[in-house]
């Protein structure tokens, strides 16, 4: 229940780096199922963005480490030097 409604609050949101590269948008949270802890964004890519092809891929989507991100806001930003 939990990571449905942290999920769907972040759900479609914007995932962009502190230097203002866009990633693509939310779709899903990865969550360690003993700890609770979020541990990946699940992120619909921007094709677009060279650094994508470096990060760890789940079907169409790629995985974004929790760890690099800095805040959830309007955006959900991460901190490109934690991505890889």
């Amino acid at each position: 229940m939990v990571k449905y409604l942290l999920a769907k609050q972040v759900t479609g949101r914007m995932v962009i780096t502190n230097e203002g590269d866009e990633f693509g948008r939310v779709v899903d949270l990865n969550l360690n199922e003993v700890t609770g802890e979020v541990e990946d964004i699940i992120v619909d890519p921007n094709p677009e963005n060279p650094l994508i092809e470096k990060l760890r891929e789940e079907d169409d989507h790629v995985l974004i480490p929790f760890n690099s991100v800095l805040a959830v806001g309007d955006y959900v930003i991460v901190d490109k030097r934690h991505l890889f």
